[in-house]
Parts: C-alpha cells; structure tokens; sequence
C-alpha cells in the first residue's frame, strides 16, 4: 500500500492589547478521519489552561474541540501536534462519469425518495456564508460545461481555467473579499479559488463542498524545511453519482493526492476555520499562526 507518513504542527499565538475577561473558542485542528488517511497521534497544548474544554464533531461529522475561557487572559497560544498517514487514492478515470446534466437531476427531487447519499450531498448545492450563487459564476464556468461532456472532466476544464486565468496573491484579498472582486480582479488565494469554484459549480446546480487541510510544500533545493513557513491549504471536492465526492485544487490545478492533508469539510471557509470564537475585552489582536508540514524522519530548522 502507498502512503505518506507527516508530521504537523499548526501554532496559533494571540496577542490582545487589553485583557479578555471571557472568550469561546472553536477549534478544527484534528485531522478527520477518512478513507486516504489515518491520525496516528494528536496533542494539543492550550494557554491559559481553559476552564473547559469539550472534543467532539461538528454539524459535518468533523472533529471539534469547544474551549472556554472565564478568567482574564492578555495572549492565548493553541498548539496542535499531529501525526497522520495519507494513502494513495485510487485512479480514476474522469470520463468514465456521468453528464453534468445528469448529475443536476440526481440531486434534485422529483417526487422519488433520495438516497442517503444523495441527500447527504444536496446540503453543498446551495448559498453559504462565503459563496453566494451568481450568474455571473455560472457564466464564467459556461464554456466548461458544453452539453453532455462528462461530470469530472468538465470540472477538471473548470479547474485549468481558473489555474490559467488568476494570480495567486496573497496581498489581493481578505476573508471577506466578495467573490464578484475576486473574479472581476483574478487575483487570490487558495480560499479564494476554492470559494469561486465552489460558486461556479453551485450555480450549475452541482453539489461541491470546502475541503480545509494542508499541503506538503518543497524548500529550496539544498535547503532545509523550515518551522512555521507552510500555511493552512483549501480546495473542493464536487459530488459525482457515480464516483462520490472527488477532489480537485485550483490553486495548483491537480487532483490532491499524498501530498494533501484533510482536516474537514464543510460549505466554505466559515464551518472549518482552524481558530474562531468570540471574546469579551481583548482591544486590537492579530493572530500570529505558523503552521508546519514535515515528512516523518526530515529534519527541521527553526523560523524566526
């Protein structure tokens, strides 16, 4: 069996300029566990020591750990060290699916009991926080989806395009940049991409949802892998009737593979956020987050 062994750590540091009295915090930070891959250890280190803390999973099935805090506090560090084994996924053959059209009419009721399955999968078909459905997406995505080409290699097509058509920057866009910008700018990020793909399949009534995870990067030839250079990665995957959920990744036009981690999944970036809560107090903060992707057995150089 082929298969990848990584170490990761994923550390987040807030810095409040005045005391937070009480704060709620969710946290995705363990790796779910699926078919192509495997946790093997988990830990995660929290400071100030929370006044509770509660694992459990979300509305998605993936793992979540709820904390909360209920004693002043200027910083919090939340530290999650992982172990995790990701296997070769089968080969697929894109053309061997069904028309794009078909795969609409699977997902919509027609007066026929849906599969579990199927049921499962419409809760990606509509609007969400971060993706709103758009002619102007379904537009964009037009000449990728003639009539009767077949599910995936359309949504490959789609996939080249906006690898052929946007620039990655990561100075271009916020969290909340509209998706209308992005396209209008083509200009982005990993989330941005996963977010407008994501729109221009809904708004052709197909079922596609937000994958957050990591990706293995490569340092310079010669030099070692540094501490906290990698970042967190996002792509999608889409529902196929006859393959079930496939991934694909944008921001650098590939099927994930041995080098992809998943966390989770869930409509966009607002159900699988690493970090996020609220708080009482705690004046101007920036989180300071460095994340780590290493092959088991590398070594490792430390990053200012």
């Amino acid at each position: 069996m082929t298969f990848a062994s990584y170490q990761i750590i994923h550390d987040t540091h807030y810095r409040y300029s005045a005391p937070v009295s009480l704060a709620q915090q969710l946290a995705h930070l363990w790796p779910r566990e699926c078919a192509w891959q495997r946790c093997g250890e988990r830990q995660l280190h929290v400071s100030p020591q929370p006044t509770k803390r509660q694992d459990g999973v979300d509305v998605y099935g993936n793992p979540l750990t709820r904390l909360a805090f209920e004693c002043p506090h200027d910083e919090l560090r939340v530290s999650a060290r992982l172990r995790i084994d990701v296997l070769a996924r089968p080969n697929l053959d894109l053309a061997d699916s069904p028309a794009w059209e078909d795969a609409c009419t699977a997902l919509r009721y027609s007066g026929q009991p849906l599969s579990a399955e199927v049921l499962e999968a419409t809760r990606y078909r509509f609007q969400s926080p971060y993706v709103h459905l758009k002619q102007a997406f379904a537009a964009f995505a037009a000449d990728c989806f003639p009539p009767g080409r077949p599910l995936l290699v359309a949504v490959r097509a789609l996939m080249q395009k906006i690898f052929d058509e946007f620039t990655f920057d990561d100075e271009a866009t916020q969290v909340a940049t509209p998706l209308l910008q992005v396209l209008e700018e083509r200009r982005g990020v990993c989330q941005d991409f996963a977010h407008l793909m994501l729109a221009c399949l809904r708004s052709r009534g197909l079922a596609a949802r937000y994958v957050s995870g990591y990706l293995l990067t490569q340092p310079p030839p010669g030099q070692p892998r540094l501490i906290g250079a990698d970042a967190s990665h996002a792509w999608l995957a889409v529902y196929c009737p006859r393959q079930g959920w496939v991934d694909f990744d944008p921001t650098n036009n590939l099927l994930p593979a041995l080098e992809h981690i998943t966390l989770g999944w869930g409509r966009d970036f607002a159900d699988v956020s690493p970090l996020h809560g609220v708080i009482l107090g705690g004046g101007t903060h920036d989180p300071d987050v460095r994340v780590t992707v290493m092959p088991l057995g590398e070594s490792l150089q430390s990053v200012g």
